[in-house]
């Protein structure tokens, strides 16, 4: 995928993220902030590091090796996304996911 693609579907998925979470399914907007921040760190590695991640892994060892401040966001609330399979998720996590990744799409002025 090329940078602007991410881009492009980053804020596809993270307006759709507002417009969930404006709706009190926090589960569904968890996912979609998740997905969000996945697209974001994404471009981030492409811009900087050349590349983007194939899987969840690869993006882990990407970030705790050269992003130890994204790698701790993804280490401290990946069970919260992991947990969206099988429970509900409430606003407070939902907002901790959603604040963390509106930080870091601000921290790396990316345009969205």
């Amino acid at each position: 995928m090329t940078y602007g693609e991410i881009i492009k579907n980053l804020k596809v998925i993270l307006h759709s993220a507002d417009l969930v979470y404006g709706t009190k399914d926090y589960t569904s907007a968890t996912i979609l902030y998740f997905k969000a921040a996945f697209l974001a760190i994404d471009s981030i590695l492409l811009a900087e590091k050349g590349r983007s991640p194939k899987d969840h892994t690869e993006r882990f060892r990407m970030l705790e090796k050269d992003y130890p401040g994204m790698y701790e966001f993804l280490d401290k609330r990946f069970k919260i996304y992991r947990d969206t399979y099988s429970v509900s998720i409430d606003k407070t996590a939902c907002d901790s996911v959603r604040n963390d990744v509106k930080k870091i799409i601000k921290r790396y002025d990316i345009q969205v």
